[in-house]
């Protein structure tokens, strides 16, 4: 359970790992569906998953010379395996929800 969370931790973790089991990302695509969170915490959460197996980053040479590489990064087979726990979370957290505070409805 330990080594899950490790992979986990971190605000904003399982938000970028829901974009990817959509489908392969790119960090300008990640950024715009998540427009709340900043280019730092982005790039610190691609570089965490990537050290932790759960995601892979491809670069990818532009066929005009003087463009840079583009990176995309795609869910590894330990990553789509996240699939399940994060609907089992949110299922969870659904069922969970504590009450608005009093005087808010």
């Amino acid at each position: 359970m330990e080594i899950a969370l490790s992979a986990l931790h971190g605000r904003w973790t399982t938000l970028v790992i829901r974009e990817f089991l959509q489908g392969d990302r790119t960090f300008t695509e990640l950024r715009h569906a998540l427009p709340a969170l900043s280019d730092k915490v982005l790039s610190d959460r691609l570089a965490h998953l990537t050290e932790a197996g759960v995601l892979d980053r491809h670069r990818h040479r532009h066929r005009q010379p003087g463009w840079p590489p583009r990176v995309r990064y795609t869910l590894t087979a330990h990553g789509r395996r996240l699939g399940p726990v994060l609907q089992a979370l949110w299922d969870w957290g659904a069922q969970h929800r504590p009450p608005p505070p009093a005087g808010t409805r």
